[in-house]
């Protein structure tokens, strides 16, 4: 059985438009663009049959196929990530066993966060999808709080149940802690889904609710429609995630990269 890995890439972000053409500098100066990063995270991990790039834009379209990538063009009616990853799906014919929605804007993605997230959900039968968590530490934590106080959007936290059940994901930093010594009880949501193609299919046809609306985060629509979603927690092995959420990222992630030398 094969899987598909899906990169959704939109030029018209309302908060940061151009993104996935955003150039990154690594530790050997190279520079390549975001979607071009995080493709090339993508490719050679064991258990992928195949990975497309998903835009409506001829822009990333281009840029995408100058680099290798195979591009699959969807609608610009989608209105978010897993909605392009359902429709790239179908242009392509289905027959997957899982699709992963692999982010464009977290290149510093680990390349065991997929296959672990995929085993995550082989090992979840009732849930509809499944996605990667990160135990936070004191200095990770201190980051979340650090861009709430600042008034930027930053990262994701993910509560869930003790089977792994996701519960609820937001933009604030939960659940609450005042004590950076208690940042082991908070975790960081990686912009990672592996899906079934079922629960795939039904997510476009589902209305956008209220939480996923103020929140802004497309994964609460398979909470406020009761399918079951997995968090699958993930281990970094040293190595420092982020995602690029603001323009101001961008000097974070080239500075991880020249810390991990990543080129």
């Amino acid at each position: 059985m094969s899987v598909l890995v899906v990169i959704p890439a939109r030029y018209a972000s309302e908060r940061y438009p151009g993104k996935p053409l955003v150039p990154l500098r690594g530790a050997s100066g190279r520079q390549a663009t975001l979607v071009q990063r995080t493709w090339e995270a993508a490719r050679g991990i064991d258990g992928v049959s195949r990975v497309v790039v998903a835009t409506d834009d001829d822009q990333i379209r281009e840029a995408a196929e100058g680099f290798g990538a195979e591009v699959v063009m969807t609608s610009s009616e989608c209105r978010n990530g897993t909605e392009r990853c359902a429709e790239a799906s179908d242009a392509l014919g289905g027959g997957f066993e899982m699709v992963v929605n692999l982010q464009g804007d977290a290149p510093l993605t680990p390349r065991w966060f997929i296959p672990e997230t995929i085993e995550g959900l082989r090992a979840a039968p009732d849930a509809g999808a499944a996605t990667p968590v990160i135990r936070c530490d004191a200095e990770t934590l201190n980051g979340l709080k650090m861009d709430r106080q600042a008034g930027r959007v930053g990262g994701t936290t993910a509560i869930f149940d003790r089977d792994h059940r996701a519960l609820y994901f937001s933009k604030e930093v939960i659940p609450y802690t005042a004590d950076t010594e208690k940042a082991a009880a908070v975790f960081h949501h990686v912009g990672l889904y592996a899906y079934r193609p079922e629960a795939l299919a039904d997510y476009p046809r589902w209305d956008i609710g209220p939480l996923e609306r103020t929140e802004g985060l497309e994964q609460l629509r398979f909470l406020e429609n009761g399918r079951s979603m997995s968090c699958v927690e993930v281990e970094t092995r040293g190595r420092q995630f982020w995602e690029l959420n603001n323009p101001s990222d961008v000097t974070r992630l080239e500075e991880m990269m020249a810390t991990m030398g990543m080129e």
